[in-house]
């Protein structure tokens, strides 16, 4: 790439174009200082740093990909986790003990044991572990993995169960805690590393699957209390804490309730959210402004209602929630799960939902759907270290953020959900580049 030229990837409806490279655009001098259709980049503003772009890897997923053939698995992980020939995913997520997308509820120990002494692993070994370390190992030295639990075992529940909510019982917090420090421990002595955890997923959520309700209060008296400490004694201080794991609505209530509590926020790193309220960008925009220290992780979205096969809508959806959240100060973003079977399962109590990619169990076939696309238009191009820097455009018919990468190259991201094409100029460092992009497409731009 000469520094005259730009880059175009394009995936584009009612075109063959998907992460298609198409003829570069080349700089001209601004002699004119052109007025009109400008994208302007600013680079000397800079905002947060990327962590990573991924997916999650579940019982469901491992499921899936054990039900085809050798050749497609590889092609599945490869779609996801090789930097040229995939969209180079880095950051997963898993869960701790069961969750919806598990084929059935268990937990890490057996019947009524506060002292954990009957815990293992067990059931993770089966396939999750192993799904894991195929991924690691296909990332790298960079992968990194989080891990959330949908819900304590069922006798440290008010509720006796795994599922339909219940809360924690205040006698167990100790032992819950404790678990955390197990599970850390047993994923490290079978070659994973965590990265980061959260307390709960949805934490306001009392659903027919695994689930737990948290007040904001509970959540964050049970980080100062016994998680953050217990990791602390156990030499595992280095683990990322984050809180919430839940819709955006009510984020900026979430982080004030435990950011402004001192004790608990020493141990706490960032606040998860999810997408399945609404946009609510200006939401993270706000816990940022307030907590300017905090990380703001996009922790899981999906489409729901099982499969839909070749729909667009759902990569736009996906393209959408992205850069409203890139430009409110996300840094991490992880998708729910990576590969589904052709149902949007297996799930243990039949919420079925769309993957990016469906894996065709019956014919062995691997289905790529929109979201896959418009998602590789960011986690390919905009990678680990990346920074955000300032932009501007001149319509709000389309949508943008901008980055620049740890290697010196600009990748900007340009979305038009409109039925029309768009003309657009970009402008940077006193060059511009002229371009169209059609209705219904996303483009990224690399330049230097």
């Amino acid at each position: 790439m000469t520094h005259a030229t730009v880059r175009v990837i394009q995936t584009a409806k009612e075109t063959g174009d998907r992460l298609a490279e198409l003829k570069a655009l080349t700089f001209q001098p601004d002699a004119a200082e052109k007025e009109n259709e400008l994208i302007n980049i600013y680079e000397d503003l800079e905002y947060q740093v990327i962590e990573g772009f991924g997916g999650a890897l579940t019982e469901a997923s491992a499921a899936t990909l054990s039900k085809l053939g050798k050749e497609r698995q590889q092609e599945i992980m490869d779609a996801y986790f090789h930097p040229e020939h995939g969209i180079g995913y880095t950051l997963c997520r898993t869960h701790i003990q069961s969750c919806d997308f598990s084929t059935g509820n268990y937990a890490y120990v057996e019947g009524v044991d506060p002292g954990l002494s009957s815990f293992n692993i067990s059931r993770d070994q089966e396939s999750i572990l192993p799904l894991i370390k195929r991924a690691a190992a296909s990332v790298g030295s960079g992968f990194r993995l989080f891990s959330t639990p949908w819900s304590p075992p069922a006798f440290m529940k008010t509720n006796g169960e795994m599922n339909n909510g219940g809360k924690l019982k205040p006698e167990y917090r100790q032992a819950w805690a404790n678990l955390f420090v197990k599970y850390i421990q047993a994923y490290s002595q079978a070659g994973i590393d965590i990265w980061a955890v959260s307390v709960q997923n949805e934490a306001k959520a009392a659903q027919i699957w695994d689930s737990c309700v948290y007040t904001a209060e509970e959540e964050k008296d049970f980080v100062r209390d016994y998680l953050g400490p217990a990791l602390e004694a156990a030499g595992l201080a280095h683990i990322r804490i984050m809180i919430w794991d839940h819709n955006k609505e009510r984020v900026y209530e979430r982080a004030k309730t435990a950011f402004e509590d001192q004790a608990a926020s020493k141990y706490i790193w960032g606040i998860c959210f999810h997408w399945y309220s609404g946009d609510h960008f200006e939401a993270l925009g706000a816990v940022h402004d307030r907590f300017p220290d905090k990380k703001l992780f996009f922790s899981e979205g999906c489409q729901e209602g099982g499969v839909h096969l070749g729909s667009w809508n759902t990569g736009e959806r996906y393209g959408h929630d992205i850069i409203g959240n890139l430009n409110n100060w996300m840094s991490c973003w992880t998708d729910w799960n990576i590969v589904l079977d052709e149902q949007g399962g297996p799930n243990h109590v039949g919420n079925f939902c769309d993957a990016p990619i469906i894996g065709d169990t019956v014919k062995d076939e691997v289905i790529y759907e929109s979201s896959y696309y418009y998602i590789g238009h960011f986690s390919k191009y905009i990678r680990p270290g990346a920074v955000r820097v300032g932009s501007s455009k001149y319509t709000d018919k389309f949508e943008t953020t901008a980055f620049r990468n740890p290697d010196g190259t600009f990748a900007v991201v340009v979305l038009n959900r409109s039925d029309s094409g768009l003309p657009f100029t970009l402008r940077f460092r006193g060059r511009l580049a002229e371009n169209t992009i059609p209705a219904h497409a996303i483009q990224t731009l690399l330049f230097q």
